[in-house]
C-alpha cells in the first residue's frame, strides 16, 4: 500500500506542478520565477531556485509527521513529492538547462519532446502567454514530433 500512495502522490503532483507553474509561478511569485525566464542575472544561481526550498518544505513535515506517527501515509506522501523534485532536479536542471552537462546529444523521443516543449514554455519571457506548463507529461503535439519519426 506504501508503494501505491508513493506512486499516486508522484503522478498527482505532474497536476499539482502544471497549476502551481502557471497560477502561482507565472503569477504573484512571478517575481522569484523572472530571473529563469530571462536569464537576467550574474550567477549560476537565480532567484528562480528558492521554489525548491518553497517545494521541499511540505515534503520534509509531512514525512517528520508522518515519521512521528509511526510512519503512516503522510510520511509516504512526503516520499513521493520528494522523489517527484527529484526527478524534477534531474529532467529540468541537469538534462534541459544542462547545470550538468549530460545527455546534450541524446536520441531518446521522448526527453527531446519534454525538452521541446519546454524550449516553447521559455520563448515567452514574460509572465503572460506562456504555454506548455507541465513537466514529465507535455502537450501530445510534442511527443508526435519525435515519436513518428521512422
Amino acid at each position: 500500500m506504501n508503494f501505491i500512495i508513493i506512486l499516486l502522490v508522484f503522478i498527482l503532483m505532474e497536476g499539482a506542478t502544471w497549476l502551481i507553474h502557471k497560477y502561482i509561478m507565472h503569477g504573484f511569485l512571478w517575481r522569484l520565477h523572472k530571473d529563469h525566464h530571462d536569464h537576467n542575472h550574474d550567477s549560476s544561481l537565480e532567484r528562480n531556485d528558492w521554489f525548491f526550498v518553497i517545494f521541499a518544505t511540505p515534503a520534509i513535515a509531512l514525512m517528520y509527521f508522518g515519521a512521528e506517527a509511526g510512519y503512516n501515509y503522510l510520511f509516504y506522501m512526503g516520499v513521493g513529492i520528494t522523489l517527484y523534485g527529484a526527478a524534477y532536479f534531474f529532467v529540468h536542471d541537469i538534462f534541459i538547462h544542462q547545470r550538468i552537462k549530460v545527455l546534450r546529444d541524446t536520441k531518446n523521443p521522448y526527453l527531446l519532446s519534454i525538452r521541446r516543449a519546454h524550449k516553447q514554455h521559455h520563448k515567452h519571457t514574460g509572465k503572460e502567454r506562456g504555454e506548455c506548463f507541465g513537466f514529465l507529461w507535455v502537450p501530445v503535439k510534442y511527443f508526435k514530433m519525435y515519436f513518428n519519426k521512422k
